[in-house]
């Protein structure tokens, strides 16, 4: 039987084939590693160790995040979407992966040092959202943190996708992280001008 979760992320393999060739039809799509992501990395001195990347799309994150100096594994539930990663990024050691990260392997459980997550947990209805905060919080090793990026929900939204409230952001404290850092940034959206940036460790 299928999942209900997977019933709600069919659609996104969809999407990547109706428009692979062009990606400026794919909203989330663009085409650069995500600016919150980019200024992390810049801020940050020392990138090493394995890291993950949840929802990696046409894979830009990903590629910004090796470039750091880690290991990366990139998992999506589009193969649409990994195959034209693979093939903007073929000369990378990015390992793209198709993942359902409500079931993630043995070997991926506790084993990251860095998990980047940006707009997948709003891209699935609310209902699966604590569920899916456990699983990515599920794949961090000992020592090891996660960058949260999310847009702040403002207003009702009908979605896909649903903005996170900030009492939501706080779901991953709840499976035993620390909050490192936490920061507002503003961007004209019409799903909301607000985007939290938010740096737990385990």
């Amino acid at each position: 039987m299928i999942q209900e979760h997977n019933k709600a992320s069919a659609w996104f393999d969809g999407l990547y084939s109706e428009h692979k060739n062009n990606f400026d039809n794919i909203p989330w799509a663009r085409q650069d590693v995500n600016p919150l992501l980019k200024s992390y990395l810049e801020e940050v001195v020392e990138h090493k160790g394995e890291a993950l990347v949840i929802g990696c799309g046409l894979g830009d994150d990903a590629r910004a995040i090796e470039e750091a100096g880690y290991d990366v594994v990139a998992i999506d539930v589009s193969q649409t979407a990994l195959d034209l990663a693979k093939d903007r990024f073929s000369n990378s050691s990015i390992v793209f992966e198709k993942q359902d990260i409500f079931d993630m392997p043995i070997k991926y459980h506790k084993h990251f040092d860095f998990v980047f997550e940006a707009f997948t947990i709003q891209s699935l209805p609310v209902e699966f959202r604590e569920k899916m905060i456990k699983a990515v919080t599920n794949t961090i090793c000992e020592g090891g943190k996660i960058l949260l990026v999310a847009h702040q929900r403002e207003k009702l939204f009908p979605g896909p996708p649903w903005p996170l409230e900030a009492h939501e952001v706080e779901y991953f404290k709840d499976h035993g992280l620390k909050e490192i850092s936490h920061s507002i940034h503003k961007e004209d959206s019409p799903i909301s001008n607000t985007k939290f940036r938010v740096l737990y460790q385990k």
